[in-house]
């Protein structure tokens, strides 16, 4: 594989399974496993010296510390975790049959000893299944709605926001809340068609993760007492095709029903429904990637972080509607580097009635990014981000801009 090809793809088929990505392969009797995945770390220092008032909730730009220092420094983990991945394959009675367990560990953290941190594990899943007939999932992988929003995100090289967190996270955040929702690690089970000239279309159920949260000063508990109760069902469908302008086009969905105390001893429940569109297109040399999303009580950033509001007086949750989306163009010059540049944005509305002036309502973002394939699998990479998060109420926002220089190397 080149070295402009691999720069592109690399991203994708770590982020979305690691039986796509070729590492270090071993025949084991009945079946070739394949251990594969990355090395990462990035120098950050990023300046909020632009905060303006007190930072918004759910506001994705930093803000001067307790000290009212507004310059950082971090040694991190970009958005791609650091990645160790072990892949079986076989094929028994006409059935293809795979593994896949990966782990993550980070590059540092916050303790004396620089040890506190755990790693990951993002991955735990079989698949089985034939062309003919399509593949079976079972476990725990990134979710379906929203993964082709993130793995076409071209931060997974490298970091996006999130930079000016402090040393020791796992990972940063890249284009999440400031462009798409996170589709966030899952279990799951689901079952995608087999490849129709180009079409393929996936359908599961997921794991109802317990990230749901309601805006309320007067229901503190509100945070910790919403939970889904039923699967989670999301999908999506996908074209690609080939060509001297290849590409393809996706379209997904997730809908969920979440409960939880609107007031003391006061239950509610609604649906959160949220879709999305997209699309990637490469002719040459030139790529370029649009995406929109649109939800109704999903919220901002995580899937229903801020997704509702606790109404006490009608002890009824209202919803709050948001979307966003980014755009992304790039470019391979002769020296085989990539050059980019993105904007995106997530935007979170009040609920109908009701004013929060500490509520988020616009995160944004601009990303400008050169990623140099150094060798064949290690790449170089310089990104400046700046994330600007809008209050709403003017006196609630927040700026900060971060330069980011380390390398990914993938195996």
């Amino acid at each position: 594989m080149n070295n402009k090809i691999k720069l592109a793809v690399a991203s994708s088929v770590l982020a979305l399974s690691a039986t796509a990505n070729a590492g270090i392969v071993i025949p084991a009797g009945d079946w070739t496993l394949d251990v594969n995945g990355n090395v990462n770390a990035f120098a950050t220092w990023s300046d909020a010296d632009k905060t303006k008032g007190t930072a918004p909730t759910g506001g994705m730009a930093s803000v001067r510390d307790s000290d009212n220092e507004s310059n950082t420094q971090e040694i991190n983990t970009g958005l791609l975790p650091s990645w160790l991945g072990f892949t079986g394959t076989t094929r028994q009675n006409d059935v293809d049959v795979a593994f896949t367990i990966s782990m993550q560990p980070r590059v540092s953290d916050n303790g004396a000893a620089g040890d506190a941190g755990t790693p990951l594990f993002r991955q735990s899943f079989v698949t089985f299944g034939d062309k003919s007939w399509g593949t079976v999932k079972l476990g725990k992988d990134l979710g379906i709605f929203a993964g082709q929003a993130i793995s076409n995100d071209m931060t997974l090289l490298g970091v996006g926001g999130g930079a000016s967190m402090v040393s020791g996270a796992n990972t940063t955040y890249g284009g999440i809340g400031t462009g798409y929702i996170y589709a966030a690690w899952k279990g799951q089970v689901s079952y995608t068609t087999p490849n129709m000239n180009g079409f393929t279309a996936t359908i599961g159920i997921t794991n109802p993760n317990q990230g749901a949260t309601a805006n309320n000063a007067a229901v503190a508990s509100d945070a910790t007492n919403l939970y889904q109760d039923r699967y989670g069902i999301e999908g999506q469908a996908m074209y690609e095709w080939t060509g001297d302008v290849a590409g393809k086009v996706w379209a997904s969905f997730a809908s969920y029903d979440v409960t939880g105390n609107v007031d003391t001893g006061v239950t509610d429940s609604y649906t959160a429904d949220v879709y999305d569109i997209g699309v990637a297109l490469n002719s040459g040399n030139a790529g370029l990637v649009a995406y929109y999303y649109d939800g109704d009580g999903v919220g901002t950033t995580v899937m229903h972080g801020n997704g509702a509001y606790a109404n006490t007086t009608t002890d009824k949750f209202k919803k709050r509607d948001s979307d966003g989306g980014y755009i992304q163009a790039t470019y391979i010059i002769p020296t085989g580097t990539k050059l980019g540049v993105a904007y995106g944005v997530s935007n979170l509305d009040n609920a109908s009635g009701q004013t929060e002036a500490t509520l988020i309502e616009k995160n944004e973002r601009w990303t400008v990014g050169a990623y140099h394939p150094l060798t064949k699998h290690l790449n170089l990479v310089a990104e400046w981000n700046r994330i600007e998060s809008e209050g709403q109420t003017s006196s609630n926002n927040a700026e900060v801009d971060a330069l980011s220089l380390g390398a990914i190397l993938f195996f």
